[in-house]
């Protein structure tokens, strides 16, 4: 055999098509068994052929041997079937022809020749014929019937599909697909029968719909399709079917079956493979190169399959480690179709552009390694050129993987094509890791167009700064600066980079026009103080309190007359007084001096924007013009501003008037009248009282305590109408009667502290005075503290001890000798001064020549209970202290 390979399109099958006038050099063998047409020929367990011809003959032959059995009918025979245990069955087989019978032989077990026996007859030519294990399906003019061999019974009788020309044109084809499961082609109708021994439901839920001839086997229809095509073959691949498809004819493009074989020649399209399910889902379709196909019909293709169905060891199909071959035979040309292999498959997709596929094919494990490579270069170069760029790049993580040499030939490839953009995003930062030209590269690639600056300044920022050096990108960012192409991202990206680079005061230009909000932590972060002289507006108008706090602590850095200089030119739209008023206000609060030359203007933007702190301001500053303030207030009609600065201009009686008459308030008037202390305020604020009558009533609430209200009431003329006076008066004398009564309470109180704080001091005076020296004073302390506490009560006994201790340390205060000489009296004063008796008469005595002494009443005691004849004893250092 001489194979040609063909151009096949199918994932599933490789192709080869054999010349039946070549012979190749494979082991072959040649049996000469008939004089005509062969028809239909069977394998048993690849050792046993079977054939059958219109010569009316069967022939039997043995593939290794010269062993060959012959069979002569004299009438043409269409199928043969060997039993699947041919030589173990006493070569038994079945054939059927012309003479519509099916025959079945056995060989004799004692004697030479064959039994013959005839399971069925008059019912039409057989035209196929198909044995699996016990059971026999053959095909005649009626339809399709299924005997069981080992029971010698029908199971089933199929009928042949309606519409569908009489077989001589289009034959049926039987096939098993494994020991229960038969598929019959016929025209345009697949049918697919399985074989069950219980009563259940079919497959599928479908109900049974043959009747069977036999109790324990019956026949279900599990699948059933119409086809556009006239089938001149089929074979099973798996759980799929391979169909062998033939198109007569073509009108108008689309194809056609019709139920007669057009008489016309030449207008035969090719035949196809179709690989379909059995719900007739096509999985892939072939069409098939064949010499002369224009001028064949439908029975002049057979399709065949190897191992063949006669096998049940190999389940119909194939068995593990053999090749599964399809045949398409036609009157010049056999086309062997096997399964491809994993690599030809991907090969073959690839081929015809299925690159996706391909790669899945090849990420599944299916081929080698190395496939993977060229899968994907094949698959990046068919994007490419089909201008699928973003498509190739989000591919290019899977296909380059971690291979730095690939990726920087993709990288320069891409910025060729002008398409880096796309690819940026998968670019890796690690594993691998690029060259630092291969980065660069790209960052300047995104600085060319605008559309791409928001995608560069998010790369720069996700970006570790140690791939690339930012001197590059900064250098094709500065030309632009001033430039309609500058973007707000594009000067961002050039402030990180700036950044990267430690070139942190113009990194900190751009932040402030962009009016970044972290721009406050850059500037604490990198000490830039002495960089924001310039910077004031942005930096306002960004945070306005962040901003006033920062200029104010280091406000010796930036002086206010340069923050207010700058403020007030400022150029943007924005409400520079707004932002004078805010920082001036947070400079007085912090210094009131610093910002004195522009308290003039802060009295402007406090009456606009901040009312209420004019009178504190007005009350602590002493740097605006009392003129200018008021006529402020005046144009705002700002009152209590205008009284405070009347009150400060000297002009109280119009302060005073101006509280009476706008205000109305004669509490705020009586306040006014008290903080002036000027007598002639009250005569003023009376008589002004005195011309509204409703006023005198509110006057009289408002002045206890500071005039008696009997004299504002002698001043008001005979008839004035004093609305509520009567219940004022109550009020008036209520309170003072509230206030007589509290005074007596006070002084009840007071009294009675006195009494109590008097013997308390009494008692302190009677109790005795610690003699101890300062030795023993210092061991019981050092007893004290190593005892346990004893309590509140004990603690304080011990306070009123050390209250008690003498001054002088147990010793006499004039001699300085200690107090406990034996024999000897000593006096201690509660002074806590103590003398010894005789040092103390010595004292008194030179005392007494100085001073003149007083005489004591006869028969009386003094004070210290000493009898009137006795001297009376003082302390000699507290009395000369006292002198």
């Amino acid at each position: 055999m001489f194979a040609v390979s063909l151009n096949i399109a199918s994932p599933f099958l490789s192709k080869e098509r054999v010349h039946g006038n070549h012979i190749g050099k494979k082991r072959s063998k040649e049996i000469k068994a008939h004089t005509a047409t062969i028809n239909d020929i069977s394998f048993e367990d690849r050792e046993y052929i079977g054939s059958c011809s219109d010569d009316g003959t069967v022939v039997i032959s043995n593939l290794f041997t010269d062993e060959k059995l012959k069979f002569e009918y004299h009438r043409p025979m269409k199928a043969i079937a060997l039993d699947p245990q041919y030589s173990r069955s006493n070569n038994r087989f079945a054939t059927g022809g012309l003479a519509g019978q099916v025959l079945v032989l056995t060989k004799k077990s004692w004697v030479s020749g064959y039994n013959k026996k005839v399971l069925r007859e008059g019912e039409g030519p057989i035209h196929s014929m198909k044995w699996r294990t016990d059971l026999l399906a053959w095909a005649n003019d009626a339809g399709v019937k299924v005997h069981d061999m080992k029971t010698d019974r029908g199971i089933a009788f199929i009928e042949k599909p309606k519409g569908i020309p009489r077989p001589e044109v289009l034959l049926p084809h039987l096939v098993w697909q494994d020991d229960t499961v038969l598929v019959i082609g016929w025209g345009t109708s697949v049918k697919v029968a399985a074989i069950r021994t219980d009563s259940s439901q079919g497959l599928n839920g479908m109900q049974r719909s043959i009747s069977a001839a036999s109790s324990e086997k019956y026949v279900d229809i599990v699948g059933s399709f119409q086809t556009g095509y006239h089938i001149s073959g089929i074979a099973p691949f798996g759980d799929l079917l391979v169909m062998l498809a033939y198109i007569p004819e073509e009108d108008d493009g689309d194809k056609k079956i019709s139920t007669s074989v057009s008489s016309r020649q030449g207008t035969a399209q090719r035949p196809e493979i179709h690989l379909v399910s059995w719900k007739n889902d096509v999985l892939t379709t072939d069409a098939l190169p064949i010499h002369g196909y224009e001028h064949y019909k439908a029975k002049d293709y057979t399709l065949a399959h190897a191992p063949f169905s006669g096998s049940s060891n190999a389940g119909g199909q194939w068995a593990a480690g053999d090749e599964p071959l399809y045949y398409i035979v036609s009157p010049k040309d056999i086309v062997v179709a096997k399964p491809r292999d994993t690599e030809d498959h991907i090969a073959w997709l690839l081929q015809h552009g299925w690159h996706e596929k391909a790669l899945a094919a090849v990420e599944a494990g299916q081929g080698r390694t190395e496939l993977l490579d060229e899968v994907g270069t094949r698959y990046l170069d068919h994007l490419i050129i089909e201008r699928k760029y973003a498509e190739a790049a989000q591919l290019c993580p899977k296909l380059l993987r971690g291979s730095p040499s690939a990726w920087e030939r993709w990288v320069f490839h891409f910025a060729h094509l002008r398409q880096l953009p796309v690819l940026i995003p998968y670019i890796p930062i690690e594993n691998p890791q690029l060259s630092d030209t291969a980065y660069e590269v790209a960052l300047v690639a995104l600085t060319t167009n605008a559309s791409f600056h928001e995608l560069l300044l998010t790369t720069i920022k996700s970006w570790p700064p140690t791939l690339y050096s930012a001197s590059p990108v900064i250098s094709a960012i500065e030309p632009q600066l001033n430039s309609s192409s500058m973007t707000n991202s594009l000067k961002e990206a050039l402030a990180e980079l700036y950044v990267i680079n430690s070139q942190y005061e113009k990194a900190l230009s751009l932040f402030a026009e962009l009016l970044k909000p972290e721009v406050f932590e850059f500037i604490e972060k990198h000490s830039l103080h002495d960089a924001i002289h310039d910077k004031v507006v942005n930096l306002m108008l960004l945070d306005c309190k962040r901003a006033v706090h920062l200029l104010i602590q280091h406000r010796d850095i930036i002086p206010p007359y340069e923050v207010v200089e700058q403020l007030l030119h400022a150029s943007k739209s924005c409400d520079k007084k707004y932002l004078l008023h805010q920082y001036l206000h947070a400079l007085f609060e912090v210094d009131i001096h610093a910002g004195k030359d522009y308290h003039d203007m802060q009295l402007e933007l406090y009456a606009d924007y901040e009312p209420r702190m004019l009178l504190p301001f007005l009350r602590t500053s002493q740097h605006y013009r009392l003129d200018k303030a008021y006529e402020i207030f005046a144009q705002k009609e700002f009152v209590k501003e205008q009284v405070f600065v009347l009150g400060r201009m000297g002009n109280a009686k119009e302060a005073l008037s101006t509280i009476i008459n706008k205000l109305e308030d004669i509490q705020e008037a009586v306040e006014f009248v008290t903080e002036q202390h000027d007598d002639e305020l009250w005569d003023e604020l009376i008589r002004q009282c005195l011309q509204k009558p409703e006023m005198v009533g509110m006057l009289l609430e408002h002045t206890v305590g500071n005039l008696d209200p009997l004299y504002i009431v002698s001043l008001v003329p005979d008839g004035l109408e004093i609305p509520k006076l009567r219940d004022r008066l109550v009020k008036i004398v209520t309170d003072y009667r509230t206030e007589t009564s509290l005074r007596h309470g006070c002084n009840d109180i007071l009294k009675a502290d006195c009494v109590n704080l008097l013997v308390k001091y009494y008692h302190e005076a009677r109790r005795g005075v610690c003699m101890a020296s300062m030795d023993e004073e210092a061991q019981g302390a050092r007893v004290n503290e190593g005892s346990s506490r004893t309590g509140d009560r004990s603690s304080t006994l011990r306070n009123l001890e050390m209250k008690s201790r003498t001054r002088c340390g147990a010793r006499c205060c004039l001699c300085f000798d200690p107090l406990s000489i034996q024999d000897m009296s000593f006096i201690v004063f509660y002074c806590c001064h103590a003398y010894h008796q005789s040092c103390l008469e010595g004292g008194l005595d030179s005392m007494k020549s100085n001073s003149n002494a007083r005489d004591s009443d006869d028969g009386s005691e003094d004070d210290d209970g000493s009898p009137s004849g006795e001297s009376r004893m003082r302390c000699v250092l507290c009395t000369t202290a006292a002198a």
